[in-house]
């Protein structure tokens, strides 16, 4: 029986545009991304590295772009909370059927624009018992140990638990822990629809 809900925060509530990151780092003058640079966006988004470090590291691929606009495309690939997926939380929420918790692999900068321009954010965080971010917990998915986290954290049974991500290779990485698991695709589902489509998971 499942008792908690374990939701992934990007492309299940929050809309993102992946490659806008990419495109924008191409248009100031990136060409090529490299081994490096994936290591980098890593450590950042386990807090390893301060923002300032993150950024610095960019200017140096491009000197001659100023921090504001390597901060705007960074943060590109951030869109929008659908309200609809607010209100289909805080119905949950209210409802006091199962344990919330939220975990999500980010970074400051991320969180930083979440802040500003979503204006529910906060309604939005409160409808979880825990709301756990990658680079505060020095954890990120698909690792084991951020999944170990949780089930230590709060006494957790991970058959009891499902796992809602967009990433495929973290719910693989959950499911072999015994997690039951959503590899929600944001093309063509929608996490307002889980106990309508998805009832067969509970």
């Amino acid at each position: 029986m499942i008792k908690t809900l374990l939701f992934d925060f990007g492309d299940v509530f929050l809309t993102l545009d992946k490659s806008a990151t990419v495109r924008k780092l191409q248009e100031l003058g990136l060409t090529s991304f490299s081994e490096e640079m994936l290591k980098q966006n890593q450590l950042y988004e386990i807090g390893k590295i301060s923002s300032e470090e993150f950024i610095s590291f960019y200017k140096e691929k491009l000197p001659e772009t100023a921090s504001e606009k390597l901060e705007k495309a960074w943060n590109a690939i951030l869109v929008e909370l659908p309200e609809k997926r607010l209100r289909f939380l805080q119905q949950l929420a209210s409802e006091k059927k199962y344990q919330l918790i939220l975990l999500s692999n980010t970074n400051e900068l991320h969180i930083n624009w979440v802040k500003e321009n979503v204006g529910e954010f906060e309604n939005f965080k409160k409808c979880f018992e825990a709301f756990y971010l990658s680079h505060e917990i020095n954890f990120r998915k698909p690792n084991a140990d951020i999944y170990e986290f949780i089930l230590e954290k709060h006494d957790l049974k991970p058959q009891e638990i499902l796992f809602i991500d967009d990433t495929k290779e973290n719910t693989e990485a959950a499911k072999t822990l015994g997690f039951r698991t959503w590899n929600i695709n944001p093309q063509t589902e929608d996490v307002v629809d889980l106990f309508t489509k998805k009832a067969h998971l509970f």
